[in-house]
C-alpha cells in the first residue's frame, strides 16, 4: 500500500489539528470529515481538500475506500465507534483515553485484536522530541537504573465547566498524559499508586465532583519511585518538565519558550514567558505522532503507542481516582494485551 485514505470523525479543535497536519502529505488522502455540527466545517474543510462532509461518521466506517479513521469525537463515542470502526476493518488512530471505564476499554481491545487491525492511542507526548530523548537516554543505560522520575504537568488556566462537567476528571482528562509518559520513561509498569488532591483554585471542580490540584506517587515494578504534579493553574504559563534521577546520573527536559533568548541587564535577566497551552508546546509532537501512525499502516510497521497502552493509563487513573477516596495506596490489577 503505497497510499492511504482515512477518515476523520469530529472536527473539534484536535480533529482539525490532525487533519490540517496531514492534509500537505502526498500519500495521505482525507476523504470524509463527520461532526454533528456540519455547518462552520464544510467551508473549513473544503479549503485543506476534503472532499466529503457529514453528520454521521458511520458514512465513514461504510465507505471500502477509507483505510483508517482518526477518533476525535468525546470520549464518551470511543467504544461504539472503535468497535464499529474494527468490525468494518478499519484501522484506528483514537485520542486519549479510550474511555473512563478499564472493562469497557478492555472489551473493545479485545475485539480490535480479534480483527486484526492497528489501533494507536493518542498519547502524543512520547513523539515530543525532548521527551524522547530522555525516554531513549534512560533506554540505553546513560543515567544507570532509573531510581526517582519527576513529571510536573500544570495548565496556565482552568477549563471551563461545560469541559470539566465531561472530562472524566483530573486523573483522567489530565494526569493521565503524565501516566502513561511515566510507563513509557521509566521503561516498566506501575504497581501502586498513591494520591493527595485538593481545590485549591476554582470551586467549580469541587461543585462538579473533580479537583484541580493533585500529586500522585508512583510506585514501579523495576522499584523506580515517580512522583507527578498536576495543577489547573500556572499563572506564568504552560509548565511541562520532566526528570529523570539514575544511578549513574540524570536526564532532564526543561519548558520551552517562543525564543532562547535571554536579556540581562542591571534590572535582572528577562527571557520570553512560557508557551501558552498545549497547542502550540506539542505542535511538532502532534505532526510527528500522525504521521508515525500513517507509515505504520502503509509500510505495515509498528505502532509506538498501543491499545494496551491506553488501558495502562487508564488502570493507573482509576487506581488515583480510588487512592483520592480512600487516602490509602492502592495496587494495580493489571490485565495486559498485546
Amino acid at each position: 500500500m503505497g497510499k492511504i485514505t482515512i477518515g476523520i470523525i469530529g472536527a473539534g479543535r484536535i480533529g482539525r489539528l490532525h487533519a490540517t497536519n496531514i492534509a500537505p502529505l502526498s500519500n495521505v488522502r482525507i476523504k470524509a470529515i463527520s461532526d454533528i455540527y456540519i455547518d462552520s466545517v464544510e467551508e473549513w474543510a473544503k479549503q485543506i481538500g476534503i472532499e466529503t462532509v457529514t453528520t454521521n461518521y458511520q458514512d465513514i466506517l461504510n465507505d471500502p475506500e477509507i483505510d483508517a479513521v482518526f477518533i476525535c469525537s468525546p470520549t464518551s463515542t470511543h467504544i461504539s465507534i472503535i468497535q464499529e470502526a474494527a468490525l468494518a476493518g478499519k484501522h484506528i488512530f483514537c485520542e486519549k483515553p479510550i474511555s473512563f471505564s478499564v472493562e469497557e476499554t478492555q472489551r473493545v481491545l479485545e475485539i480490535v485484536k480479534e480483527a486484526g487491525i492497528k489501533l494507536q492511542v493518542g498519547f502524543n507526548r512520547r513523539f515530543d522530541p525532548n521527551f524522547k530523548k530522555v525516554h531513549d537516554t534512560v533506554k540505553n543505560g546513560v543515567v544507570g537504573e532509573p531510581h526517582i522520575l519527576k513529571i510536573t504537568a500544570r495548565d496556565p488556566e482552568p477549563p471551563p465547566a461545560d469541559y470539566i462537567k465531561n472530562s472524566g476528571g483530573l486523573f483522567f482528562d489530565m494526569a493521565i498524559h503524565d501516566y502513561d509518559l511515566a510507563r513509557y520513561v521509566v521503561g516498566s509498569e506501575v504497581e501502586e499508586v498513591y494520591v493527595q488532591a485538593a481545590n485549591l483554585i476554582d470551586p467549580i471542580f469541587s461543585e462538579l465532583g473533580d479537583v484541580d490540584t493533585a500529586l500522585t506517587v508512583l510506585k514501579f515494578e523495576n522499584g523506580t519511585i515517580g512522583v507527578i504534579d498536576n495543577s489547573r493553574k500556572a499563572v506564568y504559563g504552560y509548565d511541562q518538565r520532566l526528570e529523570v534521577f539514575g544511578s549513574n546520573g540524570s536526564v532532564s527536559a526543561q519548558n520551552e519558550h517562543p525564543t532562547n533568548v535571554e536579556i540581562s541587564t542591571s534590572n535582572g535577566v528577562i527571557k520570553d514567558p512560557l508557551k501558552h497551552f498545549f497547542l502550540d508546546r506539542y505542535k511538532e509532537a502532534y505532526m510527528i505522532e500522525t504521521h508515525a501512525f500513517i507509515d505504520s499502516v502503509i509500510n505495515d510497521k509498528p505502532l509506538v503507542c498501543v491499545g494496551n497502552d491506553g488501558l495502562q493509563a487508564e488502570l493507573i487513573a482509576k487506581a488515583a481516582k480510588e487512592s483520592l477516596e480512600t487516602g490509602k495506596p492502592v495496587k494495580i490489577r493489571r490485565k495486559v494485551l498485546n
